[in-house]
């Protein structure tokens, strides 16, 4: 069988709809929430877009088909995400938080957990999930082997209960849409202090409702501005036990599994946002002299510099595809190819947004075009989600010191 990148028809279909989508209704979302000083001001504002989304069928692409879901392979969600964060990054990263707030269970969790947690976001698509990771220290040593730092989120069985206390940051959706929280939060902890996370790390679903669950603070943020990042504090908050997703100990796996697939989509969203600025450059150069003779688009340094910028951005976007295949086809085992589409792409992103205000010139820095606002976004994603440095590279350096690792596994789709 012969590579072939093209779309079949209901792939079409679905870009297709995504960038009539993005087109129509996100489009709006940037003026809707510029008004508002307070950051969970601007995210509660989305809550349309986000509800619109939902009847749109994003929401139900991330759910498996046995609780009513459309289950969407990462491929097809990239080519959603895609023509989606060419409009906004907001509302899909409030998607893609949610996506996160339920990986573990959707791909993990026991047939009756899924049944237990998964239905409510079928029936009302507006419902928000978290995924509570990042530490008030960072979250870049969740796996470290010394018992006394990473992860001091912990969870203590009591009787038929965990026990869970600790304080988060980052915690995308955390808020839920009132201020109140989140439906449903996973929350990363340990099971035992005394224990290295291969032992103790664990993934526990809490619903928002449980008491103890503390709204500390919102970060304001410089990029993404209608994503909310609240502080939240779980004090004594309690969970039936059959509410661990796994075992102790399994949180590593669950985490990691859960961050590749995120990984691969922020390539995708890297691409979008990518796209968004080439266009108002290329519209730039191709109608305004400067003060010169001709279009800008006429001399060699504009047009040599639109040419690298779309090169980077076919690059990222085959890249983003052959990462998203490759975790469909080897059912997420494979992360090589997913964790550099994050680091490759969200670096490039920087770089190709910084190049087209170069081509528009100071005015780039200004309210006369949305190149400075796009910048502002493009900032975050070599950043968060595990940092480049901190966490990426890192997991890269890993394989690449395993015996067993090939480095042509990824290329020739293998495992």
């Amino acid at each position: 069988m012969a590579i072939d990148f093209q779309l079949g028809e209901s792939q079409q279909a679905l870009q297709a709809e995504a960038r009539l989508f993005a087109a129509q209704v996100l489009s709006k979302v940037q003026q809707t929430v510029a008004p508002f000083p307070k950051p969970e001001d601007r995210f509660y504002a989305t809550r349309p877009f986000y509800a619109a989304m939902a009847d749109a069928g994003f929401i139900k692409a991330l759910l498996p088909a046995s609780v009513g879901g459309a289950a969407l392979s990462t491929l097809d969600f990239a080519l959603a995400a895609e023509e989606l964060t060419t409009a906004d990054v907001n509302v899909p990263s409030a998607l893609l938080g949610t996506g996160l707030g339920l990986h573990a269970v959707i791909h993990h969790g026991t047939e009756e957990q899924k049944k237990r947690f998964l239905p409510e976001f079928v029936e009302d698509g507006s419902r928000l999930a978290a995924l509570a990771f990042t530490e008030v220290t960072g979250g870049s040593n969740y796996d470290s082997t010394d018992p006394a730092v990473g992860v001091r989120t912990f969870a203590r069985l009591e009787g038929d209960e965990w026990v869970i206390n600790g304080a988060k940051h980052y915690t995308t959706n955390g808020t839920g849409w009132d201020g109140n929280g989140a439906h449903l939060y996973s929350v990363v902890c340990r099971t035992d202090p005394a224990l290295p996370p291969q032992q103790s790390l664990a993934v526990i679903m809490v619903p928002g409702s449980a008491p103890g669950i503390e709204i500390a603070g919102i970060l304001d943020t410089v990029g993404h501005r209608a994503t909310v990042s609240p502080r939240i504090h779980f004090n004594n908050v309690r969970v039936p036990a059959s509410n661990i997703i796994g075992q102790p100990g399994d949180g590593i796996g669950l985490v990691e599994d859960a961050f590749s697939w995120t990984a691969a989509l922020i390539g995708a969203a890297c691409v979008g946002v990518m796209r968004a600025a080439f266009d108002v450059a290329l519209k730039f150069a191709r109608t305004d002299n400067r003060s010169g003779p001709v279009p800008v688009i006429e001399y060699q340094n504009v047009g040599f510099m639109l040419a690298d910028i779309k090169m980077r951005i076919e690059a990222s976007r085959y890249l983003t595809w052959k990462a998203c295949h490759q975790l469909d086809l080897t059912d997420r085992r494979s992360r090589e190819l997913a964790i550099m589409t994050k680091v490759y792409c969200s670096e490039l992103c920087v770089q190709a947004v910084y190049d087209t205000m170069r081509v528009v010139g100071v005015d780039a820095y200004t309210d006369l075009y949305p190149l400075a606002g796009l910048m502002q976004d493009a900032l975050c994603f070599p950043l968060y989600d595990g940092g480049n440095m901190g966490v990426r590279r890192r997991q890269l350096h890993a394989l690449l010191r395993s015996e067993a690792y090939d480095p042509m596994a990824s290329a020739e789709a293998r495992g």
